[in-house]
């Protein structure tokens, strides 16, 4: 998630329609050098929808805030077309983008967690919220559900127990009920809730 988000480039956001293309990674390479490549499977290379508040706001001034900094560093600007860079136009180095975020962390007073956390945090809440699995999966770039619902199948369980929950609480429930009628002598199989 790292990589995708500090190889992403200005051409890969359509803020009038709130989507960004996820084409490539950024990687330090073994010579040390940062370099874009791209995505490791073609199912990591996607279009996703961004939340309307994240394009039509912070990107805006994200996008504000750097044109100063170009005319801040002149000469000295290297341009590569990457939505986030430091104020002298180069691409973040993963660690370093790693090291801040853990720094914002502490001062917020919160648990160290990983940034890539913030990728199961975000497809969990999802899930909670019912959004359909395949849908995770492509928002993640997961080349096959098989892989989404392993990863998430604590999740998935989570969420079962909750509805079983629901449902005894639903047929057992002490409130109005309608016995269902028996042709037999057998009692009916269970009652059901009248709302």
């Amino acid at each position: 998630m790292v990589h995708e988000l500090l190889g992403l480039r200005w051409e890969d956001l359509d803020v009038d329609r709130g989507t960004a293309a996820v084409r490539r990674t950024l990687q330090r390479t073994s010579t040390g050098g940062l370099t874009t490549l791209p995505t490791k499977t073609r199912a990591s290379e996607r279009r996703i929808a961004l939340p309307a508040r994240c394009c039509l706001q912070s990107l805006k001034h994200h996008h504000e805030q750097q044109q100063r900094e170009r005319e801040a560093a002149g000469t000295t600007w290297q341009h590569n077309g990457h939505v986030f860079t430091t104020p002298q136009g180069r691409p973040i180095d993963p660690t370093n983008l790693t090291r801040t975020f853990t720094t914002l962390l502490r001062k917020a007073g919160l648990r160290r967690i990983r940034f890539h956390d913030l990728r199961h945090s975000t497809a969990t809440l999802l899930l909670e919220q019912g959004v359909e699995l395949v849908v995770i999966k492509e928002l993640l770039g997961h080349a096959h559900i098989g892989v989404t619902a392993t990863v998430y199948a604590h999740v998935r369980l989570r969420l079962q127990r909750d509805a079983i929950d629901i449902l005894g609480t639903a047929l057992g429930s002490p409130e109005t009920t309608v016995t269902a009628r028996s042709d037999g002598d057998e009692p009916p199989p269970c009652n059901a809730l009248v709302r």
